[in-house]
């Protein structure tokens, strides 16, 4: 427990002096060197195409901002500069199309360096980067690191923390080490094995108050892709984003006043990504999210503070599925950064002990939201109700409940008790027919939205600027990358280290080796 908290206390020292407030971008290491690379190619281009097409079609704020790609071989190389996202699909595929063709050279050598000096050339170019915008009258964002790689992602940690120990990490919110284990070639259709044995092992590490988090996944489509959806959560820690309002004497009203609550500050997390967001439709998908909506919350992104205050309990057998409705979230205890490291563990073991109590009463709870501006006495607040599910994890699961306003009238006729054979017969014999699952698992199910939104993404490039990896010029011949995605920034002057220095400068395509005149910079940016 002491390790932990000197991780938080480093984390929020440094924190403090950066609050973040967008999403970060995003730089892709992908070390190719690995001699199962072949395989692990197929399966890496899949999950990262299908996952970046979610993120150019969801509509709202953006989740993943910018996406820079490198690859290690015998050194590193940019595929993609820091290229905007959204409205980008076609220069994205390109790249990946690059990415696909790397097998076809075969394997390659271990990369040595190579993934640390992508990880300092990343850090380069997006300090540069902010630079740009900062001119420009833009914030400066935040930056995360993703690095895949088969060596041991210990080694990789031990070169982390040596070589960047001096550098400036102002920008930096996270790098994340995935080591990704081969297994045995998975049937298409064997889902079950496709996802992972267990969740995986994550290390905090911290160096200078930013993150190294180490984690193991299998290779193959979901793992890959479940990793790549974290891009699209918000992980913001300067705030919680739910207070909970329980009585402080229980839930008997002679012994609990009114006046006097016990708060549960709470995150909320989505549990699945809104369909109207990937309409297409602006104004459904922003009524969708509209976080001043009576009846709905957003936990994405989380731009205020919810207050609800629980009301009743029920009896879990006692709640119709019928009068819930909405998209559920899930409530953890919060992880800001802001508190203090014992308010932080007072609320997370308070938050548990709800939790084990409500599974053990088998109770729900019925919650209403308080208003935000609870002076505001001249507006009719209008007032929404939740009901909140515990669950046998340390989460808690809501969901809006309906209200008398919005019911409409229904009848339920009680069931028959006897049934005619020649109506029952073909009927159980209908249901004897079909394969029984003991849960549901939506992994089994696939509705080929991918595809349709590749298809309403995909804008072909130019047939000039498409040409095969083996058809290219050689590398020593002046040549154009007009399929790659042009940087938005000029590159930075970086000091060739000994390894650097011997390199033919023809072999690097990371586009640091030199620096621009003032002439060729304004070129550059257009």
């Amino acid at each position: 427990m002491n390790s932990r908290r000197l991780l938080s206390e480093t984390r929020r020292t440094f924190l403090a002096t950066k609050v973040q407030r967008q999403q970060p971008s995003q730089i892709l290491i992908v070390d190719v060197t690995s001699p199962s690379w072949t395989d692990t190619c197929s399966v890496l281009s899949e999950a990262l195409e299908n996952i970046l097409c979610l993120a150019c079609s969801l509509t709202g704020p953006c989740r993943v901002p910018l996406l820079s790609l490198y690859v290690v071989q015998n050194q590193q190389e940019c595929l993609l500069p820091f290229t905007q996202v959204r409205e980008n699909f076609g220069r994205i595929q390109a790249c990946i199309s690059e990415l696909r063709s790397l097998p076809r050279e075969g394997c390659f050598p271990k990369a040595g360096n190579g993934v640390i000096q992508a990880v300092q050339d990343g850090l380069q170019q997006f300090k540069q980067y902010c630079r740009h915008i900062a001119a420009g009258g833009s914030t400066n964002t935040s930056v995360e690191i993703t690095i895949l790689t088969c060596q041991s992602s210990k080694e990789i940690v031990k070169q982390l923390e040596k070589k960047l120990k001096d550098v400036d990490l102002v920008n930096l919110r996270r790098i994340q080490v995935t080591e990704v284990l081969k297994r045995d070639f998975l049937e298409p259709e064997d889902v079950e094995q496709c996802m992972p044995a267990e969740e995986p092992t994550n290390n905090d590490i911290a160096i200078l108050g930013m993150d190294i988090d180490v984690q193991t996944i299998e290779d193959n489509v979901i793992s890959l892709e479940m990793m790549f959806k974290t891009w699209l959560h918000d992980y913001g820690t300067e705030r919680e984003h739910l207070h909970l309002l329980l009585p402080s004497g229980g839930f008997s009203h002679a012994t609990a006043p009114k006046t006097t609550l016990i708060c549960l500050k709470c995150d909320l997390q989505e549990r699945l990504l809104d369909p109207s967001l990937l309409s297409g439709s602006v104004d459904g998908a922003m009524r969708a999210a509209d976080l001043n909506s009576p009846c709905q919350m957003a936990a994405w992104p989380a731009t205020m503070l919810y207050k609800l205050r629980v009301v009743k309990a029920l009896k879990s057998e006692g709640v119709c599925e019928s009068v819930l409705y909405g998209l559920p979230f899930i409530i953890k205890p919060t992880s800001c950064w802001q508190l203090d490291w014992d308010e932080l563990e007072t609320n997370q073991h308070s938050f548990h002990v709800l939790c084990h109590s409500l599974l053990k009463r088998q109770w729900m709870l019925l919650a209403k939201r308080e208003p935000q501006d609870p002076g505001a006495n001249w507006n009719i607040m209008v007032h929404s109700y939740y009901v909140i599910v515990p669950s046998d994890s340390a989460s808690l699961l809501i969901k809006a409940i309906a209200i008398r306003e919005l019911l409409l009238p229904s009848t339920f006729p009680a069931l028959l008790a006897e049934h005619p054979e020649r109506v029952q017969g073909p009927i159980e014999s209908a249901l004897n027919s079909l394969e029984v699952e003991v849960a549901y698992n939506p992994l089994h199910l696939k509705s080929n939205l991918y595809k349709y939104l590749k298809s309403m993404l995909y804008k072909p490039l130019p047939r000039q600027q498409v040409q095969p990896r083996d058809q290219r010029p050689e590398r020593h011949q002046p040549k154009q990358h007009s399929s790659r995605a042009k940087a938005t920034v000029a590159p930075l002057l970086m000091a060739p280290s000994p390894v650097q220095a011997f390199r033919p400068a023809a072999g690097r395509r990371d586009g640091c080796e030199h620096s621009l005149s003032p002439r060729e910079y304004e070129e550059f940016l257009q």
